[in-house]
């Protein structure tokens, strides 16, 4: 037998697993380092997390990502040259975080890494008729594995593509594993540059949750102030809250095919951003609002696509909502959707479940290497991860 596979065994008879996960979203604000905990799989699992941090990334890695981020024309070149930069970038960085954690890497069974995406474009986005569902991260797993010295898994998104899914989002099997509730109806929300829920209901099985993209969380939020405001994004919704919603263009905004897909359905920057914004002004003749009067605007779209979705799974029943990701930092977004549902829902921070709102994406693809480790069964269909070993 291989060392390698020999190893992979060895960590799979374990009664609990040291994984970090990683996630870099479409905000490109920098890398989650989330080192979990856990033991069990499938409904078993159970998940500590013993140490997270948020790493921001340096303008000058923004830039680079930012080079080929969301655009359908890049030199191939620089492509090719950044997968592999960003791979070993990223183990750096864990290297760092372990240093600073005194926690020895011999001591990690493996590494989750989510890579930082590109592109991500579902069939209904494309006009190319032989093509189906695509998405594309970058960060190789090889380098990261090399770098680090720890066995990686990477490139998660493409099995679920393979078996017809959209590559998007992937929430719902760390979701159901480790939140489902047997008292209350639960929708995790997370409110990341796109955002995404996912509907648990009460002591129910994997086929009755639901998993999907909403629309746009912060994404054009955040590239409105930075390009307007040189900030990364809107502090404390402090322009925002300054503006006044222009219902014209909130109309415009909200005539986008995305808008009416039935639910499942994925999306990204690729659709709502700058170009999307300046076309519905363009169209509904507001190209003379003032900053805080997009903002506003932009807020609104945000609360509004996430308010309908929970009012529609509401129906008249109490539905408990717990929200993480960046979005719940911005206590106008927040104020924004509680006001826009029903009496019948509670709108509430993920640390009420004992999730960390910021580790949350981290932690389920640390959830979702384990299952690939370490699952018993088939039902669920989440054997998703590519291995890399570091030898």
């Amino acid at each position: 037998m291989r060392k390698d596979i020999e190893q992979l065994y060895h960590i799979s008879q374990k009664p609990k697993r040291q994984i970090i996960g990683l996630m870099s979203g479409t905000s490109l604000d920098g890398l989650d380092i989330a080192l979990c905990e856990i033991s069990g799989c499938g409904t078993n699992t159970q998940v500590t997390l013993k140490h997270f941090k948020t790493v921001d990334y340096p303008d000058e890695v923004k830039s680079k990502i930012r080079t080929v981020f969301s655009k359908p024309q890049v030199s191939l070149e620089y492509l090719t040259l950044l997968n592999p930069w960003i791979g070993k970038y990223h183990g750096q960085l864990i290297n760092q975080a372990l240093k600073a954690w005194q926690v020895n890497p011999k001591d990690i069974d493996a590494i989750a890494s989510h890579g930082q995406t590109i592109y991500h474009c579902p069939q209904y986005q494309h006009d190319f008729e032989n093509f189906g569902n695509a998405t594309l991260q970058i960060g190789d797993g090889d380098h990261l594995a090399v770098e680090t010295g720890i066995v990686t898994l990477s490139d998660f998104r493409q099995k679920h593509i393979a078996a017809g899914g959209e590559g998007a989002p992937l929430a719902q099997f760390g979701d159901y594993f480790c939140f489902s509730s047997n008292s209350e109806h639960r929708v995790l929300l997370n409110l990341g540059g796109i955002a995404n829920i996912t509907y648990l209901p009460k002591a129910g099985s994997f086929d009755d949750m639901l998993c999907s993209d909403l629309g746009p969380g912060n994404t054009i939020m955040d590239a409105y102030m930075q390009k307007h405001f040189d900030q990364a994004f809107d502090s404390d919704g402090a322009i925002s809250s300054k503006g006044c919603v222009n219902q014209a263009l909130l109309s415009k905004l909200l005539d986008n095919d995305f808008v009416g897909l039935e639910l499942p359905k994925s999306t990204g920057p690729e659709v709502f951003n700058l170009d999307y914004l300046q076309t519905a002004q363009e169209g509904s003749n507001t190209t003379y609002l003032k900053h805080e009067d997009v903002m506003a605007t932009l807020c609104e779209l945000s609360a509004l696509l996430i308010a309908e979705q929970l009012n529609y799974l509401s129906e008249s029943k109490k539905l408990n909502v717990y929200a993480s990701g960046g979005g719940v930092h911005n206590p106008i977004l927040m104020q924004k959707i509680q006001g826009l549902v029903s009496t019948d829902i509670v709108i509430e921070n993920s640390n009420k479940i004992d999730l960390d709102p910021d580790a949350k994406e981290a932690i389920l693809f640390a959830v979702l290497a384990n299952e690939c480790l370490v699952g018993k069964s088939t039902e669920f269909g989440v054997s998703m991860g590519k291995m890399s070993f570091p030898n």
